[in-house]
Order: C-alpha cells, then structure tokens, then sequence
C-alpha cells in the first residue's frame, strides 16, 4: 500500500501512536508523519506510506494554523495543563488588555521552544531530560505569526481563545506562555488544535477510529496531491526510465526550460507520478532527489 492520508490525530494519543495504528491498518511497514502534534493536541497529521516516505519531509516547512485555548493565572512545567502546576496567580487583566498583548506577537519574533519537546541536546530528547529533572539552556529561533485573532473572550474560568497561523518551528505552547508573560499573570494551555496543514483542513481529514483494515484504502490518496505545488515537468518513455533507474536528465531534453538552481520539480509521465527531480544549473540537468513510481 503506498500514498498519502489526512489524518485528524484524536486527543490522549501521540503522533507516533497514530503511525503505529496506521501501520497495522495498512500493513505497511514504512509509515511516517509531517509535524508533530503533542498528546493533548488534535487535527491534520498528514501522513505518508509506502515509498512515498520519501516525501514527508518536503511538508516540514509548510505553514501551519491552530486553534489554541488559554488559561491565564496558571504556569506548568509543561506549559500546559498536562504538567505540574509551579503556581497560580491572581488575574486582573481585560478583553482590552488581551487584544493589545495578541499584537506584539504579529510577525517575525524569537521565541524559546518549551524544555518539554522533542528537541536535542547534545543528542538527548528534551523531553527525557526535563523528566529526569535537568534544564538546560534553549537558544531561541526565529519563527513567523502571520496572523492571531481571538476567537472566544475571556470567560469566568479566565479562559480564552485564540486562532494563530504560524510559520514551522513554532510552539503554540511557548506562544502561551509568552503572551501569560507580557500580560503579567502567567498562562498555560489548554486545549489546541491544528485545522489547517500544508494547505490541508481539517475538514480533508479522516477521524482514526474511522479507520478499520477494510475501508483504510478507501481515504489514501495518490502522493503527488501532497507536493501538488511544485511545478511539474513531463518526461518521454526513455526519459521516465533513465529517471526511474538514476539516470539525470538533460535540461535540452526537457520541456520546461527557466529553471532556478536546487529547485524541486515533480517528474512525470502521462499521469503517473515518478518522483522528484532537483535542478543543477551547474551540470544543466535535472538530478534526481526521490523516486516514487516506475513504469
């Protein structure tokens, strides 16, 4: 079985457990997801199989929307409600104050992922070491929030919510606890949810307990609608078999012509998906970066 599905991950399983049920779905070995969502977060988990693992790290860098939940006046070693409580603060900010806060965060901006994460250092998951009661320093990384709105007021459990896109790399529970921090009562999360992926909704998804053996086939969808955005050039019988069995292709052969250097192109023949191809100005030839389909 190979292809790509959209997977709305449920809340209390990690994303490595929703590959695994998807792999005895399947029964297919080689089964990998883009974007990590925690335990307690739901939504689009795009998942690859098959040979068309190859793919998923070209979804990494795809921006991402969430809808988030906060709680002000409560900081967690987790930065969410799942972990420990370090304290709880009186609250006394308003709607106003709310809204002023959300705007320091439109844009570029550093932010300090959180110590529990799937991170390294020095080769160890943060996760692991802040369970063993070590800290460590965590350099900061530049990351985007091209927009954040509220989307329920504050409410008598001093809880409110927001909807953010945001570039990758970025942690919705460090945006959290930030905004607690600049509001001056601290924050943690409470709920999240990732509705949007890659250019995927969450309405595109498939709901895992869904899923049996039988009906799986009928929601994996052919691996190219996933890097669907990459520009597409289509090759000869002799040229689909050089390609297939690693052989490059020269750009005067081809019939696209303004190539950029290292730019990432979908080869096929007919319909049939071949794989991806990476342009080599310097040799004037399309090398190969992945092969998913032969003829």
């Amino acid at each position: 079985m190979q292809g790509f599905l959209l997977l709305n991950k449920p809340k209390g399983i990690t994303s490595f457990g929703a590959v695994s049920k998807v792999k005895w779905l399947c029964g297919e070995k080689r089964v990998g997801h883009t974007g990590t969502l925690d335990p307690m977060a739901t939504g689009v988990l795009p998942i690859f199989i098959g040979k068309a693992t190859s793919l998923s790290s070209h979804l990494l860098d795809a921006d991402k929307t969430y809808i988030a939940r906060i709680k002000l006046g409560v900081i967690t070693d987790t930065l969410d409600i799942t972990g420990k409580v370090l304290k709880i603060n009186n609250v006394t900010v308003t709607h106003c104050d709310i809204e002023k806060t959300l705007t320091k965060f439109v844009g570029k901006i550093s932010q300090t992922p959180p110590m529990y994460s799937a991170l390294k250092k020095d080769g160890v998951r943060l996760y692991d070491l802040a369970r063993n009661g070590e800290t460590v320093e965590i350099p900061e990384r530049n990351i985007e929030i091209f927009n954040i709105s509220i989307l329920k007021p504050l409410d008598e459990n001093m809880e409110f919510e927001i909807s953010a896109k945001v570039s990758k790399g970025t942690y919705i529970r460090s945006l959290a606890r930030d905004i607690g921090e600049d509001l001056g009562c601290g924050a943690t999360l409470t709920g999240l949810s990732r509705i949007n992926a890659s250019g995927f909704d969450i309405e595109d998804c498939v709901d895992l307990d869904k899923l049996t053996r039988e009906n799986i086939g009928e929601y994996i969808m052919n691996e190219e609608k996933a890097i669907g955005y990459l520009d597409a050039v289509n090759v000869t019988e002799k040229q689909a078999i050089r390609f297939t069995n690693g052989g490059q292709l020269s750009f005067e052969r081809l019939n696209k012509k303004d190539f950029f250097d290292g730019q990432l192109i979908r080869v096929k023949y007919n319909d049939l998906f071949l794989g991806l191809g990476v342009a080599d100005l310097e040799n004037n030839q399309l090398a190969i970066k992945c092969v998913i389909n032969k003829i």
